[in-house]
């Protein structure tokens, strides 16, 4: 399997397999590539509908050429002084934007949240994440904007009187709670309907289904939810060296 960055041949491939309507595992084989090489490459170029070969081409030299010019100490926020593979962060960076794209976020937002999410201290400020990006403040500030909106992170000042964003472990938690309560929502909606459209009625018959559907999901996301974080983030009450009085001792 080739490796190293995707010529100029292989980009005009992909998108000729995205206007045959092809899924990117079969880009990729034909290519001789990893899916997520493919996904990654289109993902950031537009997307399967605006992908254009020559573009994708002359944005990944445009990106090669800034990092050359970037000076070391600006992209030291995230790996600063941890004996870390710098171009395997990238690439896993690379990879963790793509992933959150396909969910659904922005580009610029997935950008700063992945930065956040792979920051060992779980926070960076307004300055950091434009040196590392290499963006612009206000481009910062709107993707900030929507993800606090959403929930996702939270702004506090420092000794400094600086603006800091911080990811905590709940962030997960609270943002499939808000899922879960979206699916209620649904449901609540589609049962007003039951009643608007005449029970009985094939069209009050489906929306009772997906009312049913999501009242079964909601709940059983929120009961997940709530087991898992229970396990993961309550710590145990007595240390591993501690063992329990045997019964035959108790007065």
């Amino acid at each position: 399997m080739p490796g190293g960055r995707l010529t100029q041949q292989e980009r005009q491939q992909i998108a000729l397999g995205l206007a045959d309507g092809l899924a990117y595992a079969e880009i990729a084989r034909r290519l001789d590539r990893p899916t997520s090489t493919v996904t990654r490459e289109v993902m950031r170029n537009g997307g399967p509908t605006a992908y254009r070969a020559d573009l994708a081409h002359r944005a990944t030299e445009r990106r090669a050429h800034r990092r050359k010019q970037t000076p070391p100490g600006e992209r030291r926020a995230l790996t600063q002084g941890l004996g870390r593979d710098d171009e395997a962060v990238r690439e896993y960076e690379e990879a963790f934007t793509t992933l959150l794209m396909q969910q659904g976020l922005p580009k610029m937002t997935a950008r700063v949240l992945t930065c956040l999410f792979i920051a060992d201290a779980g926070s960076l400020s307004a300055s950091e994440l434009v040196q590392h990006l290499q963006v612009s403040a206000a481009s910062v500030s709107k993707a900030v904007a929507f993800l606090e909106e959403q929930g996702l992170i939270r702004r506090e000042r420092d000794e400094r009187r600086r603006e800091r964003y911080f990811v905590d472990n709940d962030v997960w938690y609270q943002s499939t709670i808000d899922s879960a309560r979206g699916m209620a929502q649904v449901a609540e909606t589609a049962r007003q309907g039951v009643s608007v459209l005449g029970p009985g009625t094939p069209a009050a018959a489906r929306l009772e289904n997906i009312a049913r559907f999501s009242d079964f999901i909601s709940e059983s996301i929120l009961r997940a939810a709530q087991q898992v974080r229970e396990v993961l983030y309550t710590k145990p009450e007595a240390s591993t060296g501690e063992t329990a009085e045997p019964s035959a001792q108790r007065g």
